[in-house]
């Protein structure tokens, strides 16, 4: 939680809007309200271009899709050769991430065919592999 609080700390743009508090997301280029799963949201965002190098294009934010006529949206995209790569699902941290969390994943990653899924509370995180033909998960420790 320290990292958490250092990153809002020294890395966010904050801004007052008619007397609430706004974040600035770097990919979409635009202030949303600050709430707790968009710091997380912006954290992981942050974790995927300082540590692992993604360019801004190949970072998508609330993703829209469909899912059984169903309008969904995914917290991040990450593309790598104009194909999914990373599906990311962000959760506000005082939410437990549970079995219905990874349902919901794999659920939308039917659709989006990602090899490699995130789960983040920002105090947990849950990076694993697709093993696409065994239909089963292999846990990473950390984000490819």
């Amino acid at each position: 939680m320290h990292e958490l609080n250092f990153f809002i700390e020294k890395h966010l743009y904050l801004k007052k809007i008619k007397n609430r508090i706004h974040i600035f997301c770097v990919i979409r280029k635009k202030f949303y309200l600050f709430t707790q799963e968009e710091v997380i949201r912006q954290y992981i965002i942050f974790l995927l271009k300082k540590i692992k190098n993604y360019k801004n294009s190949n970072i998508w934010v609330e993703y829209p899709f469909k899912i059984n006529k169903l309008n969904k949206r995914i917290d991040i995209l990450v593309q790598f050769q104009k194909k999914p790569h990373i599906l990311i699902e962000c959760k506000n941290p005082k939410i437990s991430i549970t079995q219905k969390t990874f349902d919901q994943i794999s659920i939308y990653n039917k659709t989006i065919k990602a090899p490699f899924l995130m789960i983040s509370n920002g105090i947990k995180n849950f990076i694993f592999q697709v093993e696409k033909y065994k239909k089963n998960f292999s846990f990473l420790k950390q984000i490819p």
